[in-house]
């Protein structure tokens, strides 16, 4: 079996607050993109994981590990799997490559072998793998709260053009959220960025888009900030820092601007530049 792991950006993300557990609250809206891993499983003698990166780690750490040996205890299952990973999404990256890869093979063991649970049950099972899987099972857009488990989807679709630019560097989630300063980061309110990109008012987007988390990952990668304001200044209409980053993506509805950028970024040593769009 052959499927699809999507990538995701947010759209904003404020985080809440630190929880007693040491988890934080988040309030963001994550939207899946076209950019995607691909995954191939097949039912096999013994676990054999494999990846055309090479050196990626695939142990009890790694996410596609992890979710089968969920599967396996959560519901008695005998079979084991050879799992072939095809990465196109770039690591620390703030795009939810790791959590796809996850969300991507719970939903290729519910089917391969007949697990009766609800595409939303198995969601909420991801939460055992991290933070962002159940958002990346469903992959629709949604309204995302708690630590990732509470989601509100919701419909949306427009033709807009997303370029992803990260530089040589990531950005470490644990640092990125050590570093926080509540009261000098920004704390977006997502019910308004929905309803502005709902009604298609992109002229507004900037203005109500934002990341908690850039207040840390600029001082951890400075190279992220350059590249924000060089993007705003080529004049697309909305760019924001995804995730706890190091990409930053930037929307227009102009391909020549979208194709002008990624060219140039391209250029650079270590950098990653892409098109893509929503799902």
């Amino acid at each position: 079996m052959k499927c699809k792991a999507y990538a995701k950006i947010n759209l904003c993300l404020d985080v809440v607050g630190k929880r007693e557990d040491g988890y934080h609250e988040l309030d963001m809206i994550m939207m899946p993109l076209e950019l995607h891993d691909e995954i191939t499983i097949e039912l096999a003698k013994e676990d054999v994981y494999s990846c055309n990166i090479e050196g990626l780690v695939m142990d009890e750490t790694n996410t596609v590990v992890k979710s089968v040996e969920l599967m396996r205890k959560t519901f008695g299952l005998k079979e084991h799997f050879h799992v072939h990973i095809e990465k196109h999404i770039p690591a620390e990256a703030g795009l939810a490559g790791g959590s796809a890869d996850g969300a991507a093979v719970l939903r290729a063991i519910r089917k391969l072998c007949h697990v009766d649970i609800t595409i939303e049950e198995l969601a909420q099972l991801g939460k055992q793998v991290g933070a962002d899987v159940p958002f990346c099972v469903l992959s629709q857009c949604a309204i995302v709260k708690g630590i990732g488990e509470k989601l509100e989807p919701f419909d949306f679709s427009y033709p807009l053009h997303v370029v992803l630019i990260k530089p040589n560097k990531g950005v470490s989630t644990g640092k990125a959220f050590g570093m926080l300063d509540f009261h000098k980061c920004e704390h977006p309110d997502s019910a308004k960025v929905k309803e502005v990109l709902c009604a298609h008012e992109f002229e507004k987007l900037q203005d109500v888009i934002a990341n908690s988390l850039e207040y840390s990952a600029f001082q951890l990668v400075p190279e992220i900030k350059d590249i924000k304001k060089d993007l705003l200044d080529m004049g697309f209409m909305s760019v924001l820092m995804s995730g706890s980053g190091s990409t930053v993506f930037a929307l227009s509805e102009d391909k020549q601007l979208a194709q002008k950028a990624v060219e140039k970024y391209k250029k650079k040593d270590g950098y990653f530049a892409v098109i893509t769009s929503f799902r």
